[in-house]
């Protein structure tokens, strides 16, 4: 069952990617919503790992996103719930594979009926709307969307993590807070880089980022991160 949430894992992230890249207002609404059902899945299939008491982390195989039609990434999302179908046999919670494999199939469906469109995600212009930057301009906005990109990705899964396994009501509102906060930034940052002609998938996550032993430190040095990338994001917008 670790490899069906591994396999969930990247299916989720590849989708979240589909939907930075199109620019088609209603394909991205829908690859949109897709991810964010996937990433129920998700949480779900790591559930019932914990419930199981089997170990776990977020180890994942590299995720190739980048093309030139939105058609052959599609497809790619299609292969891959038509191998997470066949993994869900052992998942022994029959409500549970009932439920992903009727979303799986919607999914589906619902890709194979999706105009195709051409994606420029990947073309390198670097230029962001029509606001006209410097070189150096440039180059500190492309660094600061790759790290901050990153950073949210792991945060979302550092968060995700520690809320799966806290028993404690207040902390996992609060987790769920920041989750949904990081979410945002995610895709406010994808947005950005996609316009752009840099999106890249982030990088895996070190299982020591979100198997945290001190939550007190951990949570006093996000703040501290957290205002230091607004003091950063008001230095670019000066």
């Amino acid at each position: 069952m670790k490899r069906l949430l591994v396999k969930t894992h990247e299916l989720w992230l590849e989708t979240q990617m589909a939907a930075f890249m199109s620019r088609e207002t209603e394909n991205k609404r829908v690859l949109t919503e897709f991810a964010k059902i996937l990433w129920r899945h998700f949480t779900w299939i790591e559930h019932a790992l914990i419930v199981e008491g089997i170990d776990y982390d977020y180890n994942r195989d590299n995720i190739p996103i980048k093309v030139e039609r939105l058609s052959v990434i599609v497809a790619d999302l299609v292969r891959r719930m038509n191998d997470l179908e066949l993994m869900l046999v052992h998942l022994e919670d029959e409500a549970l594979r009932h439920r992903i494999e009727t979303d799986l199939n919607y999914l589906r469906y619902a890709l194979g009926q999706m105009p195709d469109e051409e994606i420029h995600a990947f073309d390198m212009n670097r230029r962001y709307r029509d606001i006209e930057l410097d070189e150096e301009a440039t180059g500190a906005l492309t660094l600061f969307l790759f790290e901050e990109s990153y950073k949210e990705y792991e945060l979302i899964m550092i968060y995700n993590y520690l809320q799966a396994h806290s028993d404690d009501a207040f902390l996992n509102r609060i987790f769920q807070i920041l989750i949904d906060e990081s979410f945002f930034h995610l895709r406010s940052f994808g947005e950005m880089m996609a316009e752009m002609g840099i999106l890249g998938v982030p990088r895996v996550i070190h299982e020591s980022l979100y198997k945290v032993s001190d939550l007190e430190k951990f949570l006093l040095d996000g703040i501290e991160e957290e205002i230091a990338a607004k003091e950063q994001c008001k230095e670019l917008s000066d």
